[in-house]
């Protein structure tokens, strides 16, 4: 009897808190959304997963020594994981939309009003005694609203390592959930009328232009915002081994198995902070609202832009591509091109939505590097 009774007080079942329940709750329900819903599920499934064993009563997979808190400890403390994804996100990236359209580079830029927005929002609520974020806390938390998981990591890893795990978690939570999140805000902010612009046939964009474009990218912003030049470098190497032709050796690994490797650790990791002891708190979940708020706040300024370009600028642009500007690649872009088809059967944004998409990726890095610049010097 007391050897069964042994046996049970170290089994999980007998171990398990409330809170513990709570979040292997949150884990299963990423992984209905993943697999049943299908919404990003790249990102979802590791990350749901990774929450589930975080929170297995006694196994101390999140633990020190455990696997997942190697995982983390690895590839997000360092800040490694965040930067190969951008090699691999380069690699897979196309600038000749933006290239072929240059105006769209505002609207990436708008779209990052809401990270600068939420620092401030940040800053406001400590100032009021609601929450204790320091100027470097606020500015990793801003970040999110960029809906770049890479660049969020990577910040947080340099400013707020302390909320790093949080902000891992919100930043690529929302960006998976792109598909639930955009669409309301996009149709608040457009009419009918709007939605059914049809945009004219993007023109084509010679090799040279794409080779030269990552070398003067990184060239200008590296003299001018050296803190960048660690994301736009890896993004503009992955993106010159693609277009040069000359190495598709390494850049099909780049865009295939190093990525997806890469993708499966980062969401693990990810998902080891899901964990009921650091997840349930005021600071974690103040910084779920300040994201969530950030990434509103990001697509409402991209399709504002638009629509303010569209004014004063002779019209043409379809409003909805606009809240592609976050740099949520290629969802984002996918989002503006299925509500674009619900307006209008023939009306395919996704090649015109993929260039403030890219230039989000862009002005994320260029925030980061700001953010970094200023806030950590």
């Amino acid at each position: 009897m007391e050897k069964l009774l042994q046996i049970w007080h170290s089994s999980g079942i007998y171990q398990v808190t409330p809170g513990q329940g709570a979040m292997m709750a949150v884990g299963l329900v990423l992984l209905y959304l993943a697999i049943r819903r299908n919404f990003e599920p790249l990102l979802l499934l590791p990350i749901g997963f990774g929450g589930l064993l975080a929170n297995i009563p006694g196994a101390g997979l999140a633990d020190p020594g455990g696997v997942l808190y190697m995982f983390y400890q690895v590839g997000i403390e360092t800040g490694a994981f965040p930067l190969i994804i951008f090699m691999g996100v380069g690699a897979m990236t196309d600038f000749g939309p933006l290239l072929a359209n240059p105006k769209t580079l505002f609207l990436g830029a708008a779209a990052q009003f809401g990270i600068f927005a939420t620092l401030l929002g940040a800053v406001g609520l400590t100032t009021l005694g609601w929450m204790d974020f320091t100027l470097a806390d606020a500015a990793a938390i801003g970040i999110i609203g960029g809906a770049d998981g890479p660049t969020s990591i990577y910040v947080a890893s340099k400013l707020a390592p302390d909320l790093l795990g949080a902000i891992a978690v919100a930043s690529y939570s929302y960006m998976a959930l792109v598909p639930l999140i955009q669409p309301p805000i996009m149709r608040a902010l457009t009419n009918e009328k709007e939605r059914q612009i049809k945009m004219v046939q993007l023109r084509h964009v010679s090799k040279s232009e794409k080779i030269v474009f990552p070398l003067l990218l990184l060239i200008l912003v590296a003299l001018l915002l050296p803190d960048a030049a660690p994301l736009l470098g890896m993004f503009c190497f992955g993106n010159l081994m693609k277009e040069s032709g000359v190495v598709d050796r390494l850049s099909d690994t780049t865009q295939n198995a190093l990525i997806n490797i890469v993708t499966i650790f980062l969401g693990l990791a990810v998902g080891s902070k899901l964990s009921a002891d650091k997840f349930l708190d005021l600071t974690t979940l103040g910084i779920l609202v300040l994201g969530m708020v950030a990434f509103g706040i990001g697509t409402a300024s991209g399709v504002l832009m638009a629509k303010l370009m569209n004014k004063f600028g002779g019209g043409g642009i379809n409003p909805l591509i606009g809240s592609a500007g976050v740099s949520a690649v290629p969802m984002a872009a996918r989002v503006s091109n299925k509500l674009g088809l619900e307006a209008n059967s023939q009306n395919f944004l996704l090649m015109h939505a993929m260039g403030p998409n890219v230039a989000g990726v862009i002005g994320s890095a260029v925030a980061a590097g700001i953010m970094i610049n200023f806030v950590g010097g």
